[in-house]
């Protein structure tokens, strides 16, 4: 399939706003240039790839389906569920991390549309209008998880799936995503994550309920230092994902 990529640009809201920490989106744009390079500080995300896309696959049946991927990043999700035969658009607050994804998906000939726009202001825009939100290793990083939660419920059809994966907020979260990830085996830059900023599965859970999501599944994903390998199971000590559908 030949590639019609195109980023499109939003007028941005102010930056005091904005439901985004300007320090986290300055962090990301950063390193956006290595977004692709599978053995750089984004190696997790390649490797965890096929397994949650496997997973959202599974239950929503992606091909012919018209998704959303908020905080998309480099577009690295976005890409393979257009190679599943869904309709995507990738949406991010970096303007740096949406011109590699952009960049990628001409290179690769998968069509993904990027646009940069914050996901309260695409739901105002088009409510119900998609059969599909996922909302990636994101929730952790901005100031409000729950406004996020609430927009990505918005954009969805009635019936439609709306999926989030996060870190959940322990100690052995703590010791394994903040010490080990960042400071022992160097497998992301330090200062990625902020233990305050951690949602455990309940609290999750919690802020779907509160705009009307209903559960239908979890899943925790592990990772093996020995192997390097991510398998999913149902540890959620650490890393965690969850299915909700709307009514």
């Amino acid at each position: 399939m030949m590639s019609q990529s195109t980023t499109l640009h939003s007028t941005p809201d102010t930056p005091s706003s904005r439901n985004a920490d300007p320090k986290e989106i300055d962090k990301f744009s950063e390193l956006a240039h290595r977004w692709w390079d599978p053995n750089s500080e984004f190696k997790p995300l390649h490797d965890l790839n096929p397994l949650r896309l496997g997973w959202i696959d599974d239950i929503a049946h992606l091909s012919g389906k018209q998704v959303i991927d908020v905080g998309c990043g480099g577009g690295i999700l976005s890409e393979s569920m257009a190679r599943a035969g869904a309709t995507v658009r990738g949406i991010d607050l970096s303007t740096k991390a949406l011109k590699v994804a952009d960049l990628h998906s001409l290179e690769s000939g998968v069509a993904v549309t990027y646009e940069e726009i914050a996901v309260e202001d695409l739901a105002a825009r088009a409510p119900a209008s998609v059969d599909v939100v996922t909302c990636m290793e994101m929730l952790e990083h901005v100031p409000d998880p729950q406004s996020i939660v609430r927009a990505c419920m918005t954009l969805a059809k009635p019936g439609g799936y709306v999926f989030f994966s996060t870190i959940n907020r322990n100690l052995k979260a703590y010791l394994l995503a903040v010490v080990g990830a960042e400071y022992v085996l160097n497998m992301l830059p330090r200062g990625t994550h902020d233990y305050e900023k951690f949602i455990t599965p309940s609290e999750l859970a919690r802020f779907a309920r509160n705009v009307g999501l209903d559960m239908i599944e979890m899943r925790g994903m592990t990772y093996n230092p020995l192997t390097q390998i991510y398998s999913l199971g149902r540890d959620t000590d650490v890393n965690y994902m969850m299915a909700f559908r709307k009514p």
